[in-house]
C-alpha cells in the first residue's frame, strides 16, 4: 500500500527552544537548520523542532498522562547516560526498563529514553 504522508518532523512544546535544541543538538550531533526567537529545527533523518508555548508545564514521571517520548539508540547507555547528565538531563527514580533501557528528562522535563543499538 502506498505511504499517504511521510513523518517529516517531531515537533516539541517548551518554554526556551534555543536551549532545548541546543541540548538535542549536543547529543545527536544534527545541525541547526532554522532558528528565530520562537521555534529552533534541528536537521537529521526526522527533523526535530522546538517551540515556545507560555505556560509551558512539563509532564511527571511516573504519569500515564505523559503524551509522548523519544527513544534514542546508543553504542553505550552508561556512557551516554553520563555526558547527557553533563548537559542538563536528570535521571527520574523511577525507571521501568530494567538493564534493557534507561529513561532520562531534559532540561524542560521531556521524557526520552536510550537503549543500546547499533
Amino acid at each position: 500500500m502506498p505511504a499517504l504522508a511521510q513523518l517529516a518532523t517531531v515537533v516539541i512544546d517548551c518554554r526556551a527552544p534555543g536551549p532545548l535544541a541546543e541540548f538535542y543538538r549536543t547529543a545527536t550531533g544534527w545541525e541547526i537548520t532554522y532558528s528565530d526567537a520562537d521555534t529552533v529545527y534541528l536537521g537529521g533523518p526526522v527533523q526535530l523542532g522546538f517551540q515556545r508555548v507560555e505556560g509551558y508545564q512539563p509532564p511527571s514521571w511516573p504519569d500515564p498522562a505523559k503524551h509522548a517520548h523519544l527513544d534514542f539508540k546508543v553504542a553505550d547507555v552508561e556512557h551516554a547516560v553520563k555526558e547527557l547528565l553533563a548537559l542538563g538531563a536528570t535521571k527520574p527514580e523511577f525507571q521501568p526498563g530494567g538493564d534493557e533501557w534507561v529513561v532520562l528528562a531534559d532540561l524542560e522535563g521531556h521524557l526520552f529514553c536510550l537503549a543500546a543499538g547499533d
